[in-house]
């Protein structure tokens, strides 16, 4: 099949893929695309956003030698009049499933690189998402995400965020083992944010070079966000300061925060010199919501934590929150090392 300014795979490979080429249209191609298509980006600049809603697709480049920049004249579609990158769409009631992302590049857009709503196994892997205006790889009512070996440096808020939804309220997402693994992650506000969603994965990330690391937030609704694992990640060094919003006060030298969560297990990290001035520093805290809802049933063990300003941090009331064979030298209150 030809599409102008696109070229069909040759026959007898192992799916149809078409090749775009800068000045050509990727949205043009994934338009002409069928389900378990792969659309292969050449190397170089394409300015535009793009719009998947269509499943099995696979969008593939050739690493940062395929770079996606915000189109020079008034975006075409809805995903770049809102200000993304590429935008993977389904809904709650019908998710797109199966599309993947590859080997890319995305930078400078005012909201997100990669924002996927509505999706089921979503996999994006070896993209580079750097300097959004918020997010670098997001993700709303989604499941079974498979989020790998990116790298999200330079963002305004999280370099990496999932969410039940954005724009509302509601409980806790089941996103039904969502794996956030081996991705780097640097001078962003926060590098990963998981926000009112559970059973989820985060695990063997470099967290590293932003105002906060980690933040699970559970927060007033039921079921609340939780049930979830953040172990053998590299938190350090989250040093940079970033001023107050409504929704957070200052951050600096924040590791890894639970506020309001359940059931959430903090294990095998590397925490260290996380320090600052931001009443959420410190390796691993524990911090009531600022709705005033308790952590509680979590578990914090096997952690490496040193250097930090304190390593260990029970800010909450609550009792049912252990924690259990942590190296480390200092807490708030004395004791939990």
């Amino acid at each position: 099949m030809l599409v102008t300014g696109v070229a069909a795979a040759p026959p007898g490979q192992a799916d149809d893929a078409y090749t775009v080429h800068p000045g050509e249209s990727i949205q043009k191609a994934v338009d002409a695309a069928k389900p378990g298509d792969t659309i292969r980006l050449a190397p170089g600049t394409y300015r535009e956003s793009v719009r998947i809603d269509k499943p099995g697709l696979t969008l593939r480049g050739a690493g940062e030698r395929t770079v996606l920049r915000p189109a020079a004249t008034r975006a075409a579609n809805d995903c770049g009049k809102d200000g993304n990158g590429i935008c993977v769409l389904g809904s709650s009631g019908h998710r797109v499933a199966d599309v993947a992302l590859r080997s890319l590049t995305v930078e400078g857009f005012r909201k997100s690189g990669v924002w996927a709503s509505g999706t089921d196994r979503l996999s994006v892997r070896d993209v580079t998402a750097r300097d959004m205006g918020q997010w670098g790889i997001a993700q709303q009512e989604s499941v079974r995400a498979s989020v790998r070996g990116n790298t999200a440096t330079g963002n305004g808020d999280a370099g990496i965020f999932l969410a039940n939804t954005v724009d509302q309220e509601g409980g806790a997402l089941d996103t039904l083992g969502t794996d956030i693994r081996g991705n780097t992650v640097t001078g962003n506000r926060i590098g990963i944010t998981a926000r009112r969603v559970r059973h989820l994965d985060i695990a063997l990330n470099d967290i590293t070079g932003n105002c906060s690391g980690v933040f699970v937030v559970g927060d007033e609704s039921r079921p609340r966000g939780g049930d979830l694992t953040v172990r053998e990640n590299n938190v350090s060094q989250n040093t940079r300061k970033c001023a107050a919003t409504k929704r957070l006060p200052a951050l600096q030298g924040v590791g890894i925060v639970l506020t309001g969560a359940e059931g959430t297990q903090v294990t095998g990290n590397l925490v260290r010199d996380n320090v600052g001035d931001s009443p959420l520093a410190g390796g691993v805290v524990l911090f009531h919501s600022f709705v005033g809802v308790r952590n509680e049933r979590n578990e914090v063990s096997g952690n490496v934590l040193l250097g930090n300003k304190p390593d260990l941090a029970n800010r909450d009331t609550a009792t049912s929150n252990h924690f259990t064979r942590n190296t480390c030298r200092t807490s708030q209150p004395a004791g939990l090392c």
